[in-house]
């Protein structure tokens, strides 16, 4: 830690670092210290991952971009992500974490891992604490690197990864659950030249098919090293696009919260995940992953990860006010189902 610590009270914990008043209590006092120590900020993002803001007075989205832009000045707007999301903040730099419905839960992961240059920073707020669960929970992906069998990595490493997504054109009506936008609504835009420039830029083979449909199709190594400390990160978006990652996922929140509500979930996405597999090519699902040749990821193998990465998970309630900070490069986040009302937020830079 720094010779001079900060005028808060910091808790042991590791993931996040929990940041309170002892001092500085109002976002006006905590944006402009945080302004003025950023070193502060990164050294402890590099070590512990994320740093949990309570207790400052965090009113809506601008008090949110406010510490945001306190910490990272350049925030970004550009979201090439999966969740639907929506801008609420004037400025356009604060949008909803995501529009899917409050059963649907959001595997662990580090931010648009599959893009060229994913965010390095994020920032959640709460704004409307959950009614009944709905936590953002965190995970180190180092632990998670260093706790899969090295067999599993070496395979995985040696065989490369390809995402598959598949997206209606403007003219169509979404048919497939597991379609969460269309193209339009990704790259905002119609137009194929634009779309094809940010594919290029991004990494991604853009395939158009029938009915002004786009497949997107990358290749991607499992694993990245921290680009600061060198840590090798699980870094990669298998575990979410995985054909059978709805229901392995939904197996471990049963697990944590068993519950009849649950239980239909878990069976409902095991029921789709098998229809699917039967009836649909994989090139044509709305998300897929396989090895780089085209072969099939066992799903053992994606439990495997799955596991791993709930071994590590750390689930902290949110209060309303709350703004978590997170390192994007070793930390990832997901979403736990929830009940009643809950609005949480988001920037990234």
């Amino acid at each position: 830690m720094s010779a001079n610590p900060p005028p808060f009270s910091l808790s042991s914990a590791r993931l996040p670092l929990l940041v309170q008043p002892a001092g500085i209590a109002d976002v006006a006092g905590l944006s402009a210290w945080l302004e003025a120590h950023r070193d502060w900020v990164t050294e402890q993002l590099h070590e512990v991952g994320a740093l949990l803001f309570r207790g400052f007075g965090v009113r809506g989205v601008d008090d949110v971009e406010v510490v945001a832009r306190a910490i990272e000045p350049g925030l970004q707007n550009e979201y090439l992500g999966s969740s639907p999301r929506v801008a609420l903040s004037k400025s356009g730099y604060v949008f909803s974490a995501s529009e899917l419905p409050d059963f649907y839960p959001l595997p662990a992961h580090n931010e648009m891992s599959f893009t060229a240059q994913p965010p390095s920073r994020l920032f959640f707020a709460c704004t409307i604490a959950p009614g009944k669960f709905g936590e953002t929970p965190l995970v180190d992906f180092r632990a998670v690197y260093r706790d899969l069998d090295p067999a599993l990595r070496e395979r995985w490493a040696k065989k490369g990864l390809r995402i598959i997504r598949n997206y209606s054109g403007p003219g169509e009506t979404k048919k497939d659950f597991f379609e969460l936008k269309k193209w339009t609504e990704m790259f905002n835009t119609r137009d194929r030249a634009v779309v094809e420039a940010t594919c290029a830029r991004e990494g991604f083979q853009p395939v158009w098919k029938d009915n002004d449909r786009l497949a997107l199709i990358s290749h991607h190594q499992p694993v990245r090293p921290h680009p600061v400390t060198g840590e090798p990160v699980w870094f990669n978006h298998i575990h979410n696009f995985h054909l059978d990652a709805g229901h392995l996922e939904y197996f471990q929140v049963l697990k944590l919260r068993p519950s009849l509500r649950h239980l239909r979930y878990w069976a409902l996405a095991r029921a789709l995940s098998a229809w699917k597999r039967r009836t649909v090519a994989a090139e044509d699902q709305a998300m897929h992953a396989t090895f780089a040749d085209g072969s099939e990821i066992p799903s053992a193998e994606v439990d495997a990860v799955i596991r791993a990465i709930w071994k590590n998970l750390v689930i902290t309630p949110w209060q309303q006010g709350d703004v978590v900070v997170i390192d994007n490069a070793s930390t990832g986040h997901g979403r736990l189902p929830y009940e009643g009302p809950r609005e949480v937020v988001v920037s990234w830079a």
